[in-house]
Order: C-alpha cells, then sequence, then structure tokens
C-alpha cells in the first residue's frame, strides 16, 4: 500500500497559499502578507493584536498618559490664545489693540470688544447703559478672562512662558492632569482677581494659569527629587514684575499661584493605591471650593 504525499502547509488565512513560514506565536501556517516582524520571527495580524491589548500603556510618575510628551495640550492651549489674539485686533478695527495701553511703558495694549466681553469683570455700567459683569450671571469670564490678552507683548510674555513651562509639565504629569492643572489654576487666579480687585475693574490674560505653572513646576520637581534652585529665581522676578509694572493683576497673580500649588500637591502626592481617585476628587474640591467663594461674593456685590 503506498503512502500518500505529504501535503504543503497552506497559510490560515489564505488557504491558496502555500508557505513553510509560522507564527512564533500561534505556531500556524502564515503567508507573507500575514507575517508581522516580531523581537524573533514572525507572528500573525490575530497575535500581534492580542499582544497590543495585553500590554499596559505607559504611564507617568504621576499617572498620566505618555503622550504627553508630544505637547500636543500645550501646542493647542498656545494655538488658542493666539487666535483669540486676532478676533481681539479683529473686533477692535485698528484701535489700540496692539499697544498703547497701560504697562510695560505703555508696550501693552488697550481693551477691546472681546476683551470688554471676556475679561473678569465684577460689576460696572457699560457706555450703552447695560449693566453687566460676573455678579449679573456673566460667569463665563472666569474662564474666557484667561484666553484674552491686552496686546501682543502681553501674550508673547505668556506664551513664551507656557511653552517653556507646559511642556515639561505635560510631559510628567499627562494631557489630563496638565491640561485639569492650567485651566484650574487660571480659574484660581480669576477668583481671587473677582474677589479682590475694584468690581469694576477688568483683569485679563494667561499669566493667572502661568503662574499656577511656576508653582507647580516647583512642587513637582521637590517630589521627584530634582534640583530647583534655578526656579525660584524665575518665580521671585515674575513676583516682582507683578508687584512694580503698573495694570498688572496683583490678585490674579497670586491667585492663580496658590491654586497652582494646591493643584501640584494632589497631582504629585496622591497615594499611589488610589492615585487616580484622589487626583480628580482634590481637583473637583478645589474647583468647589473657588466656585463657592465667586458664589459669596456675587452675594455681596448684590446685597
Amino acid at each position: 500500500m503506498s503512502e500518500s504525499p505529504p501535503t504543503t502547509p497552506v497559510c490560515y488565512r489564505h488557504p491558496g497559499r502555500e508557505t513553510y513560514v509560522r507564527c512564533t506565536r500561534c505556531d500556524r501556517p502564515i503567508c507573507p502578507d500575514c507575517m508581522r516582524d516580531a523581537a524573533v520571527g514572525h507572528q500573525c495580524p490575530e497575535c500581534v493584536d492580542e499582544g497590543r491589548r495585553s500590554v499596559r500603556p505607559a504611564r507617568t510618575a504621576f499617572g498620566g498618559g505618555d503622550a504627553g510628551r508630544h505637547g500636543y495640550v500645550t501646542k493647542t492651549l498656545i494655538a488658542l490664545n493666539v487666535l483669540m489674539m486676532l478676533l481681539s485686533i479683529a473686533s477692535d478695527r485698528g484701535g489700540d489693540a496692539l499697544a498703547g495701553g497701560s504697562g510695560f511703558g505703555g508696550l501693552m495694549g488697550g481693551s477691546t470688544p472681546l476683551t470688554n466681553w471676556g475679561a473678569v469683570l465684577g460689576q460696572a455700567v457699560f457706555p450703552d447703559g447695560v449693566v453687566g459683569g460676573i455678579a449679573q450671571g456673566e460667569w463665563y469670564r472666569l474662564l474666557t478672562a484667561m484666553f484674552l490678552h491686552y496686546g501682543v507683548l502681553h501674550l508673547l510674555l505668556n506664551m513664551w512662558a507656557l511653552w517653556v513651562l507646559g511642556r515639561s509639565l505635560e510631559a510628567v504629569l499627562g494631557p489630563a492632569r496638565f491640561l485639569a492643572l492650567y485651566l484650574v489654576a487660571g480659574l484660581g487666579g480669576n477668583v481671587a482677581a473677582y474677589l479682590l480687585s475694584a468690581p469694576n475693574q477688568a483683569t485679563a490674560g494667561a499669566s493667572t494659569a502661568i503662574f499656577g505653572l511656576f508653582a507647580a513646576i516647583f512642587v513637582i520637581m521637590r517630589r521627584l527629587g530634582r534640583d530647583t534652585s534655578a526656579i525660584l529665581p524665575i518665580l521671585v522676578i515674575n513676583l516682582i514684575f507683578t508687584f512694580t509694572v503698573p495694570g498688572i493683576s496683583i490678585a490674579g497673580h497670586l491667585g492663580g499661584l496658590v491654586t497652582g500649588a494646591a493643584m501640584a500637591l494632589v497631582m504629585a502626592y496622591a497615594p499611589r493605591s488610589h492615585r487616580p481617585l484622589v487626583q480628580w476628587v482634590g481637583t473637583g474640591a478645589i474647583v468647589f471650593v473657588l466656585l463657592a467663594l465667586a458664589v459669596a461674593r456675587t452675594a455681596t456685590l448684590l446685597a
């Protein structure tokens, strides 16, 4: 009785293709179109997909996503601030949006219709007789103010600081945690300006959030055991500018500084076993306190 000739293996995904190559993971025969390079030999597409699902995504030291090293949030925030500056200039139609306002020898720009709409403002009577401000229900000002600037110089100074600080912090914290830090620090500075400034005094700028980043990078570097000697002089210089240059919101800068430090403490010192829960509950608690302070200020202005 004659033996049947041995059959040539065929690709399990393409039965019409003969092959002698097998997946190093499942040992099934695979043709050249199904081969995926592996550390040793080749794997089939199904094993590659299964391997990707079983690999945990890389996390930062504080639980954030590894995508933060690309700086996408920092770049988006800068682009948004630049866009708002262009819209502010367009709304002014050739006024003093670029320069001619107060601060730095008049190099800071003046107000525009857009900054009038979005700056932190407690309560004031506008030229058309309308009473507006946060106390009148315009709560959006506590957020929009951190994306508006008085002139290009004001914008450039803040965006340079955001570029330097933001990329480092985003890489360490991850995109979501860094964005939360930036927005809550900016909110904290704007709430402080609302609490401590005259009701009819308008303030705007990303510097509330930027000062929060200064405080945060100091706290986080200390947590990581890194040298912070280079950060302190820069922070001191910025504080000197805050107290000496006309037109700068002292309350806004200090409020952002304190809020940024509080956010950094929550992010950096959350216990590893319950890190995400503590970080996001802590963030929510800070936002709740800020909003409660703003509500209390509103009640005072309306009393």
